[in-house]
């Protein structure tokens, strides 16, 4: 991958994060596989990243961490944007399309510890450092006697947080602490069918202008799998009204030529969990299932 300003094949706009860079690396090797030439970044800084000390629930409307890089694909100063996939809006922006994701990674959350003591092993009243609505809600009906605590920064922020001692723990995704050669510091990675990820997590989603030669290089390293299971998991979100501030998880996965969907919603009576199978060919469908049982 280069930042140069000569000539180039395609040019992929990202967040600033050594995560986001580090999965933009993954983008462009992919792309570079089947680009007619070198592959250029853009550097985009988003709304989400420069309120960085605001709680999730108190930020504004929605695409915190997309529109920025939608609005560099709209006029034209990239020609794909590399999103963490579970970043993305439920629809994208007119005129684009989200044409691939790449192999997904460990769509698990897991949790980070002072002591190496897994979750359950902790003290009553231990902190646990999230910026998620959804990990709130699991811990609290999971883990009743922890006490999640909001934070937010990236996973080097909330790393020297743990070592500060501000909190006793972090709940992360394992796929970006994996793509950051981190993952060996988890304490444990959490079962994804009590304490189901969020929908897309581990997926890296390619974004362009519809109808782009740009769409046809982003669809030839596209994953069938990946595509499947994050249609479906998307699809329940969407059936659900939901985004970013939805207490909900959604896991789905490819067994046999079938998809499996693993989704659970956290009301006030408690989490709702829902199982369902059905066709890899037509995802959509049973996320749509999925919402409305958990409805």
């Amino acid at each position: 991958m280069t930042s140069s300003a000569g000539a180039y094949a395609l040019r992929l706009a990202t967040r600033a994060s050594q995560l986001a860079l580090a999965q933009t690396d993954l983008a462009a090797t992919a792309l570079g596989r089947v680009a007619d030439g070198p592959i250029d970044t853009l550097v985009v800084r988003t709304s989400g990243d420069r309120q960085a000390d605001v709680p999730m629930d108190h930020l504004e409307g929605q695409g915190w961490f997309t529109a920025e890089l939608e609005r560099a694909l709209l006029d034209g100063a990239a020609q794909v944007a590399v999103h963490s996939a579970k970043d993305l809006p439920t629809e994208p922006a007119s005129g684009l399309v989200v044409a691939a994701y790449l192999l997904r990674a460990d769509a698990r959350d897991g949790a980070i510890t002072r002591d190496g003591r897994p979750l359950a092993e902790l003290p009553p009243g231990a902190t646990i450092g999230t910026g998620s609505m959804r990990r709130v809600a699991f811990l609290n009906g999971l883990y009743p006697d922890l006490a999640p605590q909001a934070i937010r920064g990236n996973v080097d922020t909330r790393l020297r947080k743990l070592a500060e001692g501000t909190v006793d723990a972090l709940v992360l995704a394992c796929a970006g602490l994996d793509r950051l050669g981190l993952g060996s510091q988890l304490a444990e990675r959490l079962d994804p069918n009590l304490f189901v990820p969020a929908p897309a997590q581990g997926a890296i989603a390619l974004e362009c202008a519809a109808g782009t030669s740009a769409q046809a290089l982003c669809e030839a390293v596209g994953d069938p799998d990946t595509t499947a299971a994050v249609s479906a998991e998307r699809a329940a979100l969407t059936g659900l009204g939901g985004g970013c501030l939805l207490p909900f998880g959604a896991w789905a996965r490819v067994v046999e030529g079938r998809i499996v969907l693993t989704a659970a919603l956290a009301t006030e009576e408690g989490i709702r969990h829902v199982q369902m199978e059905g066709p890899v060919d037509d995802p959509v469908s049973l996320g749509m299932a999925v919402a409305a049982a958990l409805r």
